[in-house]
């Protein structure tokens, strides 16, 4: 197993033991080492000694020189070091700033271990990938290897661990075409209990589209956790893209935040497919337009929002495309209706089997047909009796 050299930065004296004494397990398989500094100065010391730190987790506010100022100092030491930041739960403008330094993801405070060692596992396994990005760039002759780059990118922020509890179950799955898009799903906490639900697709293929994918990603989360309304939230991140958008991308995006207790689902759209809402009976609903087109296009753009009742043994289904539109050997598409078919008798039992029967629906009526584009599907699924 591969050691893994983890600089820590808080002025907090009893965060280094607890560090320790936490991570002791992973400490002694030799999968983490951790180096200690207690603000910014000291830790781009230990940079200058230390040349093999592979990651940087640093507190925001602390003396002499603060998180923010240190994010903007690392890639000058080394810029393919990963930086994760911690911050307060909530505060949205450092977590915004420290996101557009560089930052790669952030936990907030109070720390939550289990969430630290994913949020860990997940940027070192993005780092390992860019690494073998980095090694395989000279030898990028032709155009199938950067597409196998940038699946690999693309594969290597996505969640692979789905919430289960008494009340609901989610499962997502995205499988990329040979010509990479940029697909991807997220699931993430929000405040009261709620649950943040993501998916998207960007335009154009390649590593650019997987770039652009990572940065739609790391600004929807961080812009989900400081703002309630899913519209709003399109709306800046909207705003965010379109400022740095010189090769004119754009990405088309379903943000709905989910309470378990209650069943209300609150979602925005922008410009992606509609969700399906799969019934009781096997019946299935699609979603009503609301508006909004796809992000990255114009500034100031305004994002509607709706509500909507999810039932016990309902089911919500996003999906991008790449569902829909997968062609046969007769170039026939497969549609919304063979879509909500799949459903129509047989409801699902669960989110996992909702997902994997439209894989293997569209798998089925595809044949040997070559895949075009991503499929992928985020489903959402209410127990019975919650």
């Amino acid at each position: 197993m591969e050691t893994y050299k983890i600089l820590v930065v808080d002025d907090e004296p009893d965060l280094e033991p607890l560090i320790l004494q936490r991570m002791r397990r992973n400490i002694r398989s030799g999968r983490y080492r951790f180096v200690f500094a207690r603000n910014g100065i000291e830790a781009l010391q230990r940079l200058g000694e230390q040349e093999d730190i592979d990651m940087v987790l640093s507190d925001i506010n602390m003396p002499q020189m603060d998180g923010l100022t240190l994010l903007e100092q690392i890639p000058k030491v080394d810029p393919n070091i990963r930086s994760v930041i911690i911050s307060a739960y909530g505060d949205m403008k450092n977590i915004r700033t420290a996101m557009n330094r560089g930052a790669f993801d952030f936990v907030t405070k109070p720390l939550d271990f289990k969430d630290l060692r994913h949020t860990i596992e997940r940027t070192l396994k993005h780092l390992i990938e860019w690494r073998s990005a980095l090694a395989s760039r000279d030898q990028l002759v032709m155009l199938q290897n950067e597409l196998d780059v940038a699946s690999k990118i693309q594969q290597s922020i996505l969640p692979t661990r789905f919430p289960t509890t008494n009340n609901y179950d989610v499962f997502g799955a995205m499988e990329p075409a040979r010509n990479v898009g940029g697909d991807f799903y997220d699931i993430f906490m929000l405040e009261s209990g709620h649950i943040g639900l993501a998916i998207a697709d960007v335009s154009d293929k390649g590593v650019p589209a997987s770039l652009f994918m990572m940065s739609s990603r790391t600004l929807l989360k961080g812009t989900a956790i400081g703002i309630p309304e899913p519209g709003h939230v399109l709306g800046d991140v909207n705003d965010l893209l379109y400022e740095d958008n010189d090769a004119a991308m754009f990405v088309t995006v379903i943000y709905a935040a989910y309470s378990p207790d209650s069943g209300r689902i609150t979602y925005a759209n922008g410009g992606h497919n509609p969700p399906l809402i799969v019934h009781t009976d096997g019946t299935s609903t699609l979603l009503k337009p609301i508006g909004g087109l796809a992000l990255g296009v114009a500034p100031g753009m305004m994002f509607p929002q709706d509500t909507i009742q999810l039932a016990p043994n309902e089911t919500l289904v996003l999906y991008t495309d790449g569902v829909t539109e997968a062609m046969d050997a007769d170039d026939e598409e497969f549609g919304v209706e063979r879509l909500q078919a799949i459903f129509a008798g047989a409801p699902p039992s669960g989110a996992r089997e909702a997902t994997e029967a439209i894989f293997h629906a569209v798998h089925a009526f595809a044949g040997d047909t070559p895949q075009s584009d991503d499929i992928t599907c985020l489903s959402v699924f209410r127990r019975p009796g919650s």
